[in-house]
């Protein structure tokens, strides 16, 4: 995510959260978001050559949608997720939360539950677990609580999640607020909380475990008082997908074409699992690799090539550089609609061509449509394929080292 800008609308550059990777070496940043560096936990590793699927008959569609956002916030896709104390009936069920295919992990805002749902802190030391969680347009500060998470079908049971805003960890250490914007109300989060459905099963990985990396895990203690410190994989904020007992391999985004001019509401499906049952099969998709420490995939469009590239729902444009367009503030604004083309590659040799749209931001944000597929923003030496890009396909993501019948994440298909 960046910061809000004129034209009516926040540019949403990713809630792609900035890994620490399996080496433990900090995040990758570019001009337009950060994206992740997370790792599996090793547990879930699972020899490549293995394609044998377990299948399902759980229910696994999840309702997503498009719509009207706070702030005017265009190309937002959110869905409703159910929290609750483990092994317990004492839920909620938040609304307006987004989901992100560039990061892991659940975080919901501390006001969006309910005072008689209370969640039990995870111990760091003698104190509760802090974590920054630092995205593309700022930061989100909280605790570390856990919670059983319930979508469609689906139980993650007793899993760390994010509090943002948790009023026991009041005080926001200086190296996150130093981050960036802070995003810890409605208001500058856009949203209820983030869905955290990427390429990894934790959010940061081995990195976090033998390192107290800045900008990401801290033991705070009962004044309040943090410092950063190590955690354990079981402890890490966790894609609650990993831990489903079934259908828990990845995810499959299914939204419709829009019209050139957009939509004011568009409705469509998160699909839990791949090949696991039969709506959900890969089919035809062209499977692109991702690389195994950061996620990334290369693009190449306009005689450029991009290495940090990545497909991103929580992002609310494509990104990318081209010095030939006319520029309105952040995006893009050709007085006439631009035809485009690229290729999507991954470390297997895969290439995918990608025909693509960009459109004029002003003409679109005046038209009072919350969904494009055509609105393009400026980026410096990355490519975000953010939700644009999902409308007309399915997209699917591939968790690290879990077992497909296209072999082991990390993948992106479409």
């Amino acid at each position: 995510m960046t910061p809000s800008i004129p034209l009516l609308t926040l540019v949403l550059v990713s809630a792609t959260l900035a890994g620490c990777g399996g080496g433990g070496g900090g995040s990758t940043s570019t001009s337009a978001g950060q994206t992740g560096s997370a790792s599996a936990p090793a547990s879930a590793a699972t020899p490549a050559a293995s394609t044998s699927v377990p299948q399902s008959t759980l229910p696994n569609v999840q309702p997503i949608a498009v719509t009207t956002a706070p702030g005017l916030t265009r190309n937002m896709l959110t869905t409703s997720v159910t929290v609750c104390q483990p092994g317990t009936d004492n839920c909620a069920t938040i609304d307006n939360v987004q989901v992100d295919t560039g990061s892991h992990g659940l975080r919901i805002l501390a006001s969006a539950l309910p005072a008689n749902l209370p969640l039990a802190a995870i111990a760091s030391g003698d104190g509760i677990t802090g974590e920054c969680a630092v995205f593309g347009g700022g930061y989100a500060w909280g605790t570390v609580r856990s919670a059983d998470v319930r979508m469609a079908g689906q139980l993650a049971a007793a899993i760390p999640i994010q509090l943002i805003s948790d009023p026991a960890a009041p005080t926001v250490p200086a190296d996150c607020a130093a981050s960036g914007p802070a995003m810890l109300t409605v208001a500058s989060l856009r949203s209820n909380g983030i869905l955290g459905v990427g390429l990894f099963a934790a959010d940061c990985g081995a990195g976090c475990v033998n390192t107290a990396l800045p900008r990401w895990y801290y033991r705070c203690d009962a004044n309040g008082a943090c410092i950063a410190s190590t955690q354990a994989l079981a402890q890490q904020v966790t894609n609650p997908v990993s831990r489903f007992a079934l259908d828990n391999n990845g995810v499959v985004i299914d939204l419709p074409a829009v019209a050139d001019n957009g939509a004011a509401n568009v409705s469509g499906s998160l699909i839990f699992g791949i090949d696991t049952q039969a709506n959900n099969t890969l089919g035809g998709a062209g499977v692109i690799k991702a690389n195994s420490q950061t996620g990334y995939v290369v693009t190449t469009s306009a005689g450029q090539t991009y290495s940090q590239s990545y497909i991103d729902s929580g992002s609310n444009g494509l990104f990318f550089s081209n010095t030939q367009l006319p520029q309105c503030g952040f995006w893009y604004c050709p007085s006439a609609t631009q035809a485009a083309s690229a290729a999507i590659s991954g470390t297997n040799g895969t290439s995918n061509p990608v025909s693509f749209e960009i459109g004029n931001s002003r003409v679109l944000f005046a038209s009072g449509n919350n969904a494009f597929d055509n609105l393009a923003g400026v980026a410096g030496g990355s490519f975000g394929w953010g939700l644009p890009f999902f409308f007309g396909r399915r997209v699917y993501t591939a968790i690290s080292a879990r077992v497909t019948s296209a072999g082991p994440g990390p993948y992106y298909a479409f």
